[in-house]
């Protein structure tokens, strides 16, 4: 185990799944940040600083290849402090990792900000969020049984 692995006591007794992680990065392995964090960070692998313009979106490399188990994907998700503090968020959020993809995690962020933000290699970026996945078959009907809510979407409820 390398002295930058975090081993959290409370969770060191449970039983956790686990994947094979290629990292091609010179960055550390994704880790929670916190003993009750849901996700791992992610950070970005780059040859140059990104300068981001405001609405530019890009697709920036982790290093990173997940070899997930069937029935498991993973979330890409935006990490709060950057949206925040840099207008920085992920598109396509949550962005699905699927379990038998074998290319490079890559993340698409967006700069929302009015001004241009800078991405370094190893800042963190994102956050990744395993999840188990439930597979269903579908039945096509003519009808479906009505509910009170009903077609009732998008703001249905009101602002108070």
């Amino acid at each position: 185990m390398s002295s930058k692995t975090k081993i959290f006591p409370t969770f060191a007794h449970m039983s956790k799944p686990v994947f094979k992680i290629i990292n091609k990065s010179n960055n550390p392995l994704p880790q929670y940040a916190t003993e009750g964090s849901s996700g791992m960070d992610i950070r970005a692998w780059l040859e140059a600083p990104l300068h981001l313009k405001p609405m530019e979106r890009s697709l920036v490399s982790t290093g990173l290849f997940l070899e997930l188990t069937e029935g498991y994907e993973v979330q890409v998700r935006p990490r709060s402090g950057l949206a925040l503090k840099q207008g920085i968020t992920c598109l396509n959020s949550p962005g699905t990792v699927d379990a038998d993809y074998r290319g490079e995690l890559k993340v698409i962020l967006v700069n929302l900000s009015g001004e241009t933000q800078i991405i370094e290699s190893g800042d963190r970026i994102a956050q990744m969020v395993f999840a188990q996945v439930t597979m269903v078959a579908l039945e096509e009907t003519k009808e479906i049984n009505e509910t009170t809510r009903g077609t009732g979407g998008f703001g249905h409820t009101g602002k108070k």
